[in-house]
């Protein structure tokens, strides 16, 4: 039996924990058990991760008597969206999926995501399970029950709030993630440092390289860290009503970049994470209400661990209406008003729906040329 930490959280009679540690993917059939209505799962997953990992999973299920089947989609961010939807609720139909079934989320974001929001609506709703295989995913997207898929209109415009029963995070996992994955995913664990862990964020510019090079002990802290922290927000705001939405730190930027350049390989969602941060950080500067230096620290560390801090890579020309416009769909924008996370320094957000326009626009233009 391998070490793990275990992070609750509470949400009454839907309360689950979150397990972090080596080895999780082997012994997943001995901590799923106690969560299930009955020995029978259904493994989502893709083709990608079902070459890594999907064995391991079936023995673990198989060693303790739990019967599996797999639904195996394509990979990338693509696959968010309708037509997929429709594709696993059609073939959980065919597998004769019952309410007392479970199914289980075994890859990224994108596959949890599609994974949850095909349990809140299938036979009107079933449990599910989160196994994440990318650091993003297991420090953000695998935890507080948001599930979704992309439209022409934006990313996560439809969805539903369904919690999963049991979060895995296999930290082993991670060693199969190429380095481009590993730092998107980081981006989030820096996330929570900004939002409201000033302490965090100063031990992740000391230990933020060795948290992407692979030093177990260190991968554990920041994502054991990220989960407490989003975890306590979750526990007090699950369905985004105020507070959960400082998660988003960064979040109304990102989702801008990554409809213009179409949800593809151009930009990750932890690379527009970082981006976006960035720029969460500049209008907060411009509008006189963050020192310099804390913008400067946010970027000097991105920037440290290679990640993108400024749109001039030379792929494209940005329009910063174009951005904007955008920007003008997102969920969160209420009686037209698009919703910022700003912040008064490190570890110090809040929200503010009045920012004009014209300060988003001279972010996004020196972002541009940066």
């Amino acid at each position: 039996m391998t070490e793990f930490e275990r992070q609750r959280v509470a949400l009454g009679a839907r309360s689950y924990d979150i397990l972090v540690g080596a080895e999780l993917l082997c012994e997943a059939g001995r901590h799923i058990a106690p969560v299930l209505r009955r020995p029978r799962t259904i493994i989502v997953t893709d083709r990608t991760v079902a070459d890594l990992h999907l064995a391991t999973l079936e023995r673990a299920l198989s060693d303790v008597a739990i019967a599996c089947e797999a639904v195996v989609l394509p990979p990338g961010e693509q696959t968010k969206d309708f037509a997929h939807l429709e594709r696993l609720i059609d073939r959980l139909l065919d597998l004769g999926v019952e309410r007392a079934s479970t199914l289980i989320a075994l890859g990224g974001g994108v596959i949890g995501d599609l994974t949850g929001l095909a349990a809140a609506i299938v036979l009107r709703g079933i449990d599910f399970i989160q196994i994440p295989t990318t650091l993003l995913a297991q420090v953000d997207s695998s935890v507080g029950g948001k599930t979704g898929i992309n439209t022409r209109h934006g990313k996560n415009l439809v969805g539903s709030f369904h919690q999963p029963r049991l979060v895995l995070a296999d930290t082993d996992v991670l060693s199969t993630l190429p380095q481009r994955q590993l730092l998107a995913g980081y981006a989030e664990v820096v996330k929570y440092g900004l939002i409201d862990r000033p302490d965090f964020f100063a031990w992740l510019e000391g230990h933020g390289t060795a948290v992407i090079e692979g030093d177990g002990a260190a991968r554990r802290h920041a994502i054991i860290t990220s989960c407490a922290a989003k975890a306590e927000i979750v526990a007090r705001d699950e369905r985004e009503t105020g507070l959960r939405a400082l998660l988003n730190l960064g979040h109304t930027f990102a989702h801008a970049l990554e409809a213009e350049t179409g949800y593809g390989d151009e930009m990750l969602h932890g690379e527009a994470v970082a981006t976006g941060m960035v720029m969460a950080f500049d209008l907060s500067v411009r509008l006189g209400l963050c020192p310099p230096e804390d913008a400067a620290r946010v970027r000097r560390h991105l920037a440290a661990v290679g990640l993108a801090t400024g749109l001039d890579d030379g792929q494209r020309a940005w329009n910063a209406q174009r951005l904007l416009a955008h920007m003008a769909r997102d969920k969160k924008v209420r009686d037209g008003r698009i919703t910022f996370v700003l912040v008064r320094g490190i570890g110090r957000a809040f929200l503010c729906d009045d920012v004009a326009l014209d300060d988003v626009e001279a972010v996004l233009n020196d972002a541009a040329s940066a």
